[in-house]
């Protein structure tokens, strides 16, 4: 038997291998697919149907009288529930787009300055932004609570937004830092050579190509900032004030839940988030992955 004849089996076996992993993870990724839609599905499906044909026994997938109710009335300024939904729908953009700017404005700064500059006690300083993330958030409820009482800052969506930084800064830096130690500091140097001083070439070097990253982390602080109801819930009590997931509560009763109503207005809150992720997410992914590997 030949050499080119005996690397024939091991040959086909490798291929066999590689199919196997290759279906496994097509099937991974269809049930994780699945996993995902399933609820958004089961969502949508229930603020179309009626109240009493969304507490029928058994629960039906396909309502047999679909309506549009529910919308219309969540999406009405005719009437006193919709103009609530809709002013707590716009708080919900201005804390959400005035936590990912300044997030921004913060975490570009101070990634780069870790990323770049040499000083005393740098990575010791680099990791203590981190441990804020290593305890849940309830851990801090009391104590950000008094220092916004006394900033004076309670019942205002300042209140919020401040909070909101503390939240999504540390993972922010961490994964610009990443992204700007993969960007080669010769072109910097390059542009301090033809004149032009650190901040320019910060500008106009480094700044587009960390676009990706600068981009995640928007998508990080926006989506953290939308979906939080914790601090907003204790933060503010004016119902005018109020941000959507907070509003949502408004759907329970003490004796009976509008859930048509709840599934719309979960649904018109979740629309954005998933549009903004879906038209981003190369950029997302981009920049997770440039920060995971080392130049």
């Amino acid at each position: 038997m030949s050499a080119v004849e005996s690397a024939r089996p091991a040959r086909a076996r490798k291929r066999r291998k590689r199919d196997f992993w290759s279906i496994g993870g097509w099937i991974f990724l269809a049930l994780l697919l699945i996993f995902s839609l399933v609820p958004m599905v089961w969502m949508f499906l229930t603020s179309i149907k009626t109240q009493f044909a969304a507490i029928e026994y058994p629960p039906q997938w396909l309502p047999k009288h679909p309506t549009l109710d529910s919308y219309r009335r969540l999406l009405s300024p005719s009437n006193d529930f919709g103009r609530d939904f809709l002013r707590w729908l716009g708080n919900s953009v201005w804390v959400s787009t005035a936590t990912t700017i300044l997030g921004v404005i913060i975490a570009v700064p101070a990634a780069y300055a870790f990323s770049r500059f040499r000083f005393p006690g740098r990575n010791g300083l680099f990791y203590s932004v981190l441990v804020r993330n290593m305890f849940p958030a309830v851990v801090f409820l009391m104590p950000l609570f008094v220092v916004m009482r006394t900033l004076d800052l309670v019942n205002t969506h300042w209140s919020l937004i401040l909070t909101y930084l503390t939240f999504g800064l540390p993972l922010s830096i961490w994964l610009l830092k990443g992204f700007y130690d993969n960007i080669p500091i010769e072109l910097e140097y390059a542009a301090r050579i033809d004149g032009a001083s650190r901040f320019q070439a910060f500008l106009r070097i480094i700044m587009p190509l960390s676009a990706p990253g600068i981009i995640a982390t928007a998508i990080y602080s926006f989506i953290v900032a939308w979906n939080e109801y914790l601090y907003a819930y204790t933060f503010i009590n004016s119902r005018e004030l109020l941000t959507s997931p907070v509003g949502l509560r408004t759907f329970f009763t003490e004796f009976v839940t509008n859930w048509p109503g709840l599934m719309a207005a979960a649904f018109i809150m979740s629309v954005p988030v998933v549009v903004l992720f879906l038209v981003l997410q190369k950029y997302f992914v981009k920049a997770l992955t440039e920060g995971a590997v080392k130049s």
